[in-house]
């Protein structure tokens, strides 16, 4: 496998997935209630064996899953992602206890989770943050707020980063995982744009300890990172799965729909406005790809190339939804149409994880980074900072 091609059985699973996606997994979605957590649609993405796939898989893997789920039904695939983006700094940097508690939940779609790091005051610049952790003579009691977290405030517990040392940026936050029924841990559902659940948490003196410590104290930014640097390159399969599923919806309006004595496929405006779509589409996937591939395989710069497929991808599926509703006219407006949802749904993640002006900043500084270090440059090197993140609502 190269980040160009596929081989002929993960194209198979991946027509399998969407398929799948849109016979079993859309008709629970559409019973669902927007903004709420979809508690019967995560037990049939368990029972299905995908969100067990999903905590065992690679990024590229992840990728895979993610682009065919969301070709089919974008809710089932955010069910997952969220699920992912709450339990992987469980996997990555939990305690034995931490993962025998709690995966076999999240594997099963019995368990909610949640990643709990934005804030009122700390979106973009996550090393803001100021949730803080209180020393007690137990652990710590957290006060503050969190906000526009995902699967909030019906999480069954969550991944909270909270201020340990005040004054020391991005290296005084520590990560804790968090159960919902911990006392004077309590929420709210925000009412977005995008159907999927996200809320607040209030934290008044939550208690924690030393066993609900994810890593290490004072080093739990690097557990975010480490969390989104493999989930952004799957956010842009997120976007090009929707980008598929616009260009396949416009493909076949276009080749049947008749205007000015032929069909709107005739018109050279139609035709090369979807060569375009389907273009920028597939350079999407092919970058994707690239990042995923990189992750997997160890190299370096996955935060650069990272940052390169969210990019690209999210914006490039805004682009192509909206072209695909142009090409539809007022037919794609109407409640219910694929690319109404699709319209809603796409907006988000040029936000979340990283808006796309962070994405460009955490690019910049790689590559003059990359420039200071060259042998004939003459400015001294230095290390990046870390970069600027942001928390998803989805």
């Amino acid at each position: 496998m190269t980040a160009f091609s596929l081989e002929p059985e993960q194209t198979a699973w991946c027509e399998e997935l969407r398929t799948l996606a849109v016979r079993e997994l859309r008709p629970l979605a559409e019973k669902g209630e927007p903004g709420r957590v979809n508690r019967p649609l995560l037990a049939a993405l368990g029972e299905l064996g995908l969100l067990g796939r999903m905590l065992g898989s690679g990024a590229l893997d992840l990728c895979l899953l993610r682009e065919s789920l969301a070709r089919g039904c974008t809710e089932a695939e955010t069910a997952l992602a969220l699920q992912g983006l709450g339990t992987t700094p469980i996997v990555q940097a939990g305690t034995p206890a931490h993962r025998e508690r709690w995966l076999p939940e999240v594997r099963a779609g019995r368990a909610v989770a949640a990643f709990a790091l934005s804030e009122p005051g700390a979106g973009s610049d996550a090393a803001a943050l100021s949730l803080t952790a209180e020393p007690t003579s137990a652990g710590w009691a957290l006060s503050g707020e969190k906000c526009w977290i995902s699967n909030a405030p019906e999480a069954d517990f969550a991944v909270v980063f909270a201020r340990t040392t005040p004054g020391a940026g991005s290296r005084g936050i520590t990560a804790f995982l968090v159960p919902s029924d911990r006392p004077g841990l309590t929420g709210s559902a925000l009412d977005m744009l995008s159907p999927h659940p996200i809320g607040t948490l209030e934290f008044d003196g939550v208690p924690v300890t030393a066993d609900d410590v994810l890593g290490e104290p004072d080093r739990g930014f690097r557990v975010a990172m480490n969390t989104l640097n493999l989930f952004r390159p799957s956010v842009g399969a997120f976007a090009v799965g929707m980008a598929r599923a616009a260009l396949d919806a416009t493909l076949d309006h276009t080749a049947h729909r008749t205007a000015f004595g032929g069909p709107l496929s005739d018109l050279q405006a139609v035709s090369h406005q979807v060569a375009e779509m389907a273009t920028r589409t597939e350079a999407a996937r092919l970058l994707v790809y690239a990042a995923a591939a990189a992750y997997d395989a160890g190299e370096s710069g996955v935060p650069r190339r990272a940052a390169m497929a969210k990019l690209y991808a999210t914006e490039t599926a805004q682009y192509v939804v909206d072209a695909a509703v142009q090409l539809h006219g007022a037919r794609a407006l109407r409640r219910g149409h694929l690319l109404e949802h699709l319209y809603r749904e796409v907006r988000a993640p040029r936000i979340y994880e990283g808006a796309s002006e962070v994405q460009r900043t955490i690019i910049a500084k790689e590559l003059y980074a990359n420039t200071a270090q060259r042998p004939d440059s003459h400015e001294p090197s230095a290390e990046p900072s870390e970069p600027p993140t942001q928390e998803p609502p989805a």
